[in-house]
């Protein structure tokens, strides 16, 4: 059976692995990934395909400013394990993504990928074209999805990365709780 739901933090290694099989460690190279990192995904907009038990889906929507007070949604990276992919399971993904951004009243989406792939969800360039981004990318990629009519008429300017920075462990507290022997399972004699 299979299961869209959201991400939870069990799933980070088997998200991880199944980004590394799709797009190796280039992926870290990508101008996009400059918009992600350090950052959270948007709250409920971080989703996984499981597959009896097993991550074999994954996509992530980010907060990004598209040019002056302009908020937008950047989409990526989407995954599917290769030896499943050409079964619809990435346009299921996809559909569901955008759902729920619609629903959590996000007015648009923006993407670097595939034009002919992504435009059967609706992307286009037509709305990136007085758009740009904070590294190198092929400008014909760069796409973007209205969720609400005209959220994106006249957006110019540089795409810059918003929302909430990642929380990092507070790691003078993890000591002290093991100090104290707060923490199950740690051993103080080890």
């Amino acid at each position: 059976m299979i299961t869209i739901r959201e991400e939870i933090h069990r799933d980070i290694d088997a998200r991880e692995a199944l980004l590394d099989a799709c797009f190796g460690p280039a992926r870290f190279q990508k101008t996009c990934e400059r918009l992600r990192e350090g950052r959270q995904p948007a709250e409920g907009l971080a989703l996984v395909i499981e597959q009896d038990e097993r991550i074999v889906g994954t996509v992530r929507l980010w907060h990004v400013s598209a040019g002056p007070h302009r908020p937008a949604l950047m989409l990526g990276p989407i995954a599917i394990d290769p030896a499943l992919q050409g079964l619809g399971l990435g346009g299921k993904l996809m559909r569901d993504a955008l759902a729920r951004a619609q629903d959590h009243n996000h007015r648009a989406v923006l993407l670097v990928g595939d034009a002919p792939y992504y435009e059967r969800f609706g992307f286009s360039a037509e709305k990136t074209s007085s758009l740009w981004l904070p590294g190198p990318y092929a400008r014909d990629r760069f796409l973007a999805l209205e969720l609400e009519a005209g959220a994106l008429d006249s957006a110019r300017g540089l795409v810059s990365a918003t929302g909430h920075l990642e929380e990092k462990p507070d790691l003078a507290a993890l000591v002290a709780a093991a100090a104290q022997g707060a923490i199950p399972g740690f051993n103080r004699a080890a």
